[in-house]
């Protein structure tokens, strides 16, 4: 996506630079999404889990310091309690061993030894405490349906050769996708975020929706009402943020 650097390039540095913590936590959080993303896709995962299990770690760091905890066991625990809220059960043996082998590429499988069960302990253990944590609120309302909705009704507007040759859609859900790196989904709607995804690729790819300029209200107004510039401006900038810190821990 070169517009997204060409974007960063053209932005105030101050505006995108974190300083000492709170820099070090987030590219902490970042390849610990990333971990749970990956090993969501190893372990059959559907989007909307994995989606679930990133925000219930990004919500237990948002009550808790992360220097106590190890974020790689949080997300483990996280994985195997989303799989439960969103009733796509996980075994923890799995979580272990897609875990293990994602940590530890190059060692051997875990024995079922007295290691393996103080692990699987530890993400039971883990998992209660997020749960008392997050006072048991865990079930979260994601983007995805609408992006579909805006989706689908987007491509009825739209030219349909002008639609054919763009992965417009493609592009929205690879930036939702990206956008639980960070903590993005507890700072704004869920309308907001999918909307606002769309209209970055739309953006990126410079597809213009027809009789724009002449309607009444922007497009991405009719679908969400509450919406403005400024909020999708702040959406943008927070997942150019992602973006930036996908670049540092590369």
């Amino acid at each position: 996506f070169q517009g997204f650097w060409d974007a960063l390039r053209n932005m105030d540095p101050a505006g995108l630079q974190e300083t000492g913590q709170a820099s070090t936590d987030a590219r902490t959080h970042f390849k610990v999404c990333r971990f749970i993303m990956e090993a969501g896709v190893k372990l059959g995962l559907r989007s909307i889990p994995v989606a679930t299990a990133c925000t219930i770690y990004h919500r237990f760091f948002t009550e808790v310091p992360l220097e106590p905890y190890d974020p790689y066991l949080v997300a483990m625990a996280a994985l195997y309690l989303a799989g439960k809220v969103e009733e796509q059960h996980l075994r923890t043996r799995d979580i272990i061993n897609v875990s293990h082998r994602y940590l530890h590429p190059q060692s051997d499988p875990l024995e079922l030894d007295t290691h393996f069960w103080e692990l699987r302990d530890s993400i039971v253990q883990c998992e209660l405490l997020m749960l008392r944590v997050l006072c048991f609120r865990v079930s979260f309302q994601h983007p995805h349906k609408y992006l579909l909705h805006y989706l689908l009704s987007l491509k009825h507007w739209m030219n349909r050769h002008s639609w054919d040759r763009t992965p417009v859609a493609v592009a929205a859900w690879a930036l939702l996708r990206d956008s639980y790196h960070g903590s993005l989904c507890l700072r704004h709607a869920p309308q907001h975020i999918a909307v606002t995804v769309l209209y970055l690729a739309l953006q990126c790819y410079g597809v213009e929706v027809p009789a724009d300029a002449e309607a009444e209200r922007p497009w991405w107004q009719v679908f969400s009402e509450d919406l403005s510039k400024s909020i999708i401006d702040q959406i943008v900038l927070d997942l150019i943020r992602i973006y930036a810190l996908d670049a540092e821990v590369s």
